[in-house]
């Protein structure tokens, strides 16, 4: 994907947050596909005290009639509903296009369509390429990681914010398909120039395996994409015996709580992962029996570690499976459901909260490391492992 980082990040800034959710990709899925048996992924009912609901239903409904109304009217229920999710004081409520939603669903299965560069924004407000995918269209055309971008389809982007540039490279707005082309104005030192590249359907690379120190093994998942879960258990199958792990979820969004909860089983013998309600009606999500519970395991985390990557870090946390080392997450851990609307609209609307095993909230609060560390992160969960593995 163009800028990679955003993965679940909104499609506008605007629309506030809810592509990084933690249960609405579960729970959207199946609203779609008519696949969600809701039995099978809550489990057996929580004792936790209900959270308390945050949008109530007549919000829900609200958001419907005012889109209804607009599009009887002529009007556009697009903003009419957008308008009423803000009326609702709902901090994660937001509404989607058709085109958008099938994007997001897109790219939960772990494709995009894109040209396969990564990017951020500099101080100086100057766009920077971080990463080239191997491959892919970007990667044919020569560009390479630490160019500048200057433009797109002749559109400075220069104090752009990346979510915007991303949008570009993409095509959002013409809702460009794989094989449609793009101009790139790049620069490396003093010299400028300006690529045509074809957009590509590309597979997102969300859970990547390295060794270091001799038997560590870090596992890093950018996020839970469908079958980043499998990927997790296998990585922890094929690390050496007697190795320890690092599970690194720093910069991770979210994605599917299906998928965290895959990778919470290569870890526990079962149990329980987290408590969630829905309306006020308590829910749990449990790991499969058979995981690995004896082999060191830190968990790396961050201010970008949202959503399903901070349900996954508070199993492990609170059943004393993991150290979690790094700095206070994000503190994302609210419900949201979808509702449709005309047009095939889609609007997200919180409707509870998800809690961990010990029974804490997450949503506001985040979830704090045993260990704070902000630099040389990745040494102090060594030194951790070195502790851990001692008899």
């Amino acid at each position: 994907m163009s800028g990679r980082d955003l993965f679940t990040q909104p499609r506008r800034a605007g629309r506030g947050a809810a592509l990084t959710l933690v249960f609405a990709s579960v729970l959207v899925a199946g609203a779609t596909t008519g696949s969600f048996d809701e039995t099978a992924a809550s489990g057996r009912k929580s004792t936790a005290s209900p959270s308390p609901r945050t949008t109530p239903v007549s919000s829900q409904e609200e958001v419907t009639q005012a889109a209804e109304k607009a599009a009887a009217d002529g009007k556009s229920p697009m903003e009419a509903a957008e308008r009423a999710v803000s009326r609702s004081g709902d901090r994660w409520g937001a509404v989607y296009s058709q085109g958008e939603y099938e994007e997001f669903q897109e790219a939960l299965d772990g494709s995009y369509t894109g040209v396969g560069l990564w990017a951020r924004r500099e101080a100086s407000g100057r766009i920077e390429v971080t990463k080239v995918a191997s491959g892919s269209p970007a990667a044919q055309a020569g560009v390479r990681k630490g160019d500048r971008l200057r433009s797109v389809d002749g559109e400075d982007v220069d104090g752009k914010p990346v979510t915007e540039v991303v949008s570009l490279l993409r095509g959002d707005a013409d809702d460009a398909a794989a094989g449609t082309l793009v101009s790139l104005g790049l620069q490396r030192g003093t010299h400028a120039w300006t690529e045509i590249v074809r957009r590509a359907r590309l597979s997102a690379d969300d859970v990547t395996v390295r060794r270091v120190a001799g038997s560590t093994t870090v596992i890093k998942v950018a996020a839970f994409t469908k079958g980043s879960g499998d990927l997790v258990r296998a990585a922890v199958d094929r690390a050496p015996e007697g190795g320890g792990i690092v599970l690194d979820l720093r910069g991770n969004s979210g994605g599917l709580v299906a998928e965290a909860t895959t990778a919470a089983s290569a870890f526990l013998d079962g149990g329980l992962v987290a408590t969630y309600d829905v309306d006020g009606v308590q829910r749990a999500l449990h790991a499969s029996a058979g995981g690995d519970t004896t082999r060191p395991l830190v968990v790396l985390v961050d201010g970008g570690t949202m959503s399903a990557a901070e349900l996954l870090t508070g199993a492990l946390q609170d059943r004393g499976r993991a150290v979690v080392v790094g700095s206070r997450t994000f503190g994302k851990g609210s419900v949201q459901m979808p509702t449709t609307l005309p047009d095939g609209m889609v609007a997200e609307l919180t409707v509870g909260h998800y809690r961990t095993p010990s029974g804490h909230s997450v949503d506001g609060v985040g979830i704090t490391p045993d260990l704070v560390a902000a630099a040389d992160v990745l040494s102090r969960a060594e030194s951790v492992l070195g502790g851990l593995g001692d008899p």
